[in-house]
């Protein structure tokens, strides 16, 4: 219960998803106060994934939806995806919002640990999202993640907007997965094949667009298949 009332505390009108995911109100609520997470319950499991979604969107929208539900279903892991800032501005102007996105994310880690005795975060971000993950400092706020999940995610802006200027040296497991079939996110991922190493892995999916439509199943395929490696520590 603290859990919850946590949520209902730090973000405005939230409706919890529980794991019969049931349906919430889409962007276009009448009420404009009213921001939305989703959690899928994984019971006894120490293992959570924090998703972000991109930009201007929700937690139940494309990639990170699909994905959320994946994961629970096939790994039983607790996924929560929040809602991340968002506003009718400029992409280049998100920067804006990212110190509020962090704050976010970290409470989540801080939550899912203390209430939901979770020993493993793993953080995934789609487009926007993987900007905001990706720039994340878990030392600046005093916690920790195991792992980074990066999906559509480009490097113009510089920081924190830049992904290859994020994810350059850092030292955790991340995956870094792309569609093949935008030509935005086929150039950044080719940029940042020179971080290839046994702990940075990119995979690409031949075909998908931006918002992988169509391949929610091969880009769910290879992010499980990333986990349950990271799980077995290969």
């Amino acid at each position: 219960m603290m859990f919850f009332k946590w949520l209902l505390l730090t973000f405005t009108s939230m409706l919890l998803i529980s794991c019969q995911s049931q349906p919430i109100k889409s962007e276009n609520s009448a009420s404009s106060n009213e921001i939305y997470y989703a959690y899928l319950n994984g019971g006894e499991s120490k293992t959570a994934v924090i998703l972000c979604h991109g930009k201007g969107k929700y937690p139940t929208w494309k990639v990170v939806d699909p994905l959320r539900k994946a994961i629970h279903s096939e790994l039983g892991f607790h996924t929560l995806s929040l809602q991340m800032p968002k506003d009718d501005v400029r992409w280049d102007d998100y920067a804006n919002f990212f110190p509020e996105a962090h704050a976010n994310i970290a409470k989540a880690i801080q939550v899912l640990k203390t209430e939901k005795g979770v020993e493993t975060v793993y953080l995934m971000g789609h487009s926007m999202g993987s900007r905001m993950a990706s720039s994340f400092k878990p030392e600046a706020h005093n916690t920790q993640i195991n792992g980074l999940i990066i999906a559509g995610c480009r490097n113009n802006g510089g920081e924190p907007l830049s992904c290859i200027a994020n994810v350059k040296n850092r030292a955790l497991p991340i995956l870094d997965i792309w569609g093949e079939g935008d030509v935005k996110d086929d150039q950044s991922a080719s940029e940042r094949k020179t971080l290839q190493s046994p702990h940075y892995q990119q995979v690409q999916i031949s075909g998908a667009n931006h918002k992988f439509d169509g391949y929610d199943f091969e880009l769910n395929g290879a992010v499980i298949q990333w986990l349950k490696a990271q799980s077995l520590g290969n």
